[in-house]
C-alpha cells in the first residue's frame, strides 16, 4: 500500500506510516493529571496520578518505539496512561526528534537531555530521586539502554533505579542471528525493515540495506572482537529449535563500512558497551517475544547484564510478536499476550 502511494507521488512510505500510526487524542482521564511541557526544549507529556500519595512517587521516563522514524506522544497515550494508573507512578513520555529528518544522535540526545532535566527538577513532580526508571519499547528500548549507560557513570545525578527494555533493538552488527532468520517475515517488524530503520536513524537513508543484511558492512577483525557479545553461541539452544541457517561468509566492503561505522558506538548499539559500563547498570527488566526478529538482541543483553552481576528480571512472551505492547487497546485491537506483557512491566515497577 505504501509503495503504491509512493509511486503515485501522493506521499512517501514514511509520511504514510506516520499518518497511520498517529494515534487519537483521548479525553480527560478521571485518575490522572496530564500536561504537555518542555524539558530542555524537548516536548514531553507528564502523567501524574490524582490520588494523594503517602510518600514521593516513582518516576518513569518513557521513550516510545517506532523504528526511530514513527511514533509520537499520542501514539503511546493509552500505554502511558495505563502504566501511570496501574503502577501509581509519574510517567514522562518523551517526544524525541525522528529520523530521517533528524539523524543519530538527535533522538538519543533528546532522550538524555529530557531525562537529566527531569532528574534535576524532580521535586516539582513529587518524585523520589532514588526511584527513577527509564523505560522504552523497540527503538525506545534502544534509547533507554543508551541513556542508562550514559548515566551509569555520572556522579552528579542520582543513580537510576532501573531500566525497562521492551523488545529492544540493541545492535546493528548482525542481522543474521537465529531470531532474524526464524521471524524474517513476521509482522510487525520484518528483517529488512529492521535494517532499513537502523540505517534511517544512522544516515537518514537506507542506501546500503542489502550489504548490511548480508553482514558485509563490518570488518572481520571487528566482527571477531565483538563475537564474545554478539554471537548465536550466546543464545540458549531452546531458541534455535525453529531452525537456524549457518551464515554464508560475505566479503567485507570497506566503502560501506565507512558510511556505517558509527554502528559500533554504544550510544547507537548498546550491546557493544564495554564491561566496565555494563557492570554499573541498574537493575533491569527485559521483555522478549518469541516471534520477533529482535528477540535475540534482548537475550544477548540479558546475558551481558547477568555476566556483569546486574540483576535481571526477564519476561518472555511465547506467543508474542514485535510491537504487541503498542497495540494495547489500539483502535479496538487488543491481544491477551500484549496485556500480559504490559502487566509484567507494571508488576516489575511496583516491586521496586
Amino acid at each position: 500500500q505504501g509503495r503504491i502511494l509512493e509511486k503515485t507521488g501522493l506521499c512517501s512510505q514514511i509520511t504514510f506510516g506516520r499518518y497511520v500510526r498517529q494515534g487519537r487524542k483521548l479525553g480527560v482521564d478521571p485518575k490522572l493529571f496530564i500536561r504537555d511541557l518542555q524539558f530542555n526544549k524537548v516536548p514531553v507529556r507528564v502523567y501524574q496520578p490524582k490520588a494523594t500519595s503517602e510518600g514521593r512517587r516513582r518516576g518513569i521516563i518513557f521513550f516510545h518505539g517506532g523504528g526511530w522514524v514513527f511514533g509520537s506522544l499520542d501514539t503511546y497515550e493509552k500505554v502511558c496512561r495505563y502504566i501511570s494508573r496501574e503502577s501509581e507512578s509519574v510517567v514522562v513520555s518523551v517526544q524525541y526528534r525522528l529520523a530521517p529528518e533528524h539523524k543519530y544522535p538527535a533522538a538519543y540526545e533528546d532522550c538524555l537531555n529530557a531525562t537529566i532535566h527531569f532528574m534535576k527538577n524532580i521535586e516539582h513532580y513529587g518524585v523520589d530521586p532514588a526511584n527513577v526508571i527509564v523505560c522504552g519499547d523497540s527503538a525506545g528500548g534502544n534509547l533507554a539502554a543508551a541513556v542508562s549507560q550514559t548515566l551509569a557513570g555520572r556522579s552528579d545525578l542520582p543513580r537510576l533505579r532501573a531500566q525497562v527494555l521492551i523488545y529492544p533493538g540493541l545492535q546493528a552488527l548482525d542481522f543474521n542471528l537465529p531470531s532474524y532468520h526464524q521471524n524474517r517475515g513476521v509482522p510487525l517488524l520484518f528483517r529488512e525493515r529492521a535494517a532499513f530503520f537502523a540505517l534511517q536513524y544512522l544516515n537518514g537513508d537506507a542506501l546500503h540495506v542489502q550489504e548490511v543484511l548480508e553482514g558485509s558492512h563490518i570488518p572481520p577483525d571487528m566482527r571477531l572482537k565483538y563475537r564474545k557479545w554478539v554471537s548465536p553461541d550466546n543464545i540458549p539452544e531452546k531458541f534455535k529449535v525453529r531452525g537456524v541457517k549457518p551464515l554464508r561468509p560475505t566479503d567485507f566492503i570497506a566503502e560501506v563500512y565507512e558510511t556505517v561505522k558509527r554502528f559500533c558506538e554504544p550510544n547507537l548499539c548498546p550491546l557493544l558497551a564495554e564491561d566496565a559500563i555494563v557492570h554499573q547498570l541498574p537493575e533491569s527488566f527485559i521483555l522478549t517475544c518469541e516471534y520477533d526478529v529482535l528477540r535475540d538482541d534482548g537475550l544477548l543483553y540479558k546475558k551481558r547484564l547477568e555476566d556483569n552481576g546486574v540483576r535481571v528480571t526477564w519476561y518472555h512472551l511465547e506467543d508474542g510478536f514485535h510491537g504487541i505492547i503498542s497495540l494495547y487497546d489500539y483502535c479496538g485491537f487488543s491481544f491477551p499476550s500484549g496485556k500480559r506483557g504490559l502487566d509484567s512491566v507494571v508488576n516489575f515497577l511496583k516491586s521496586l
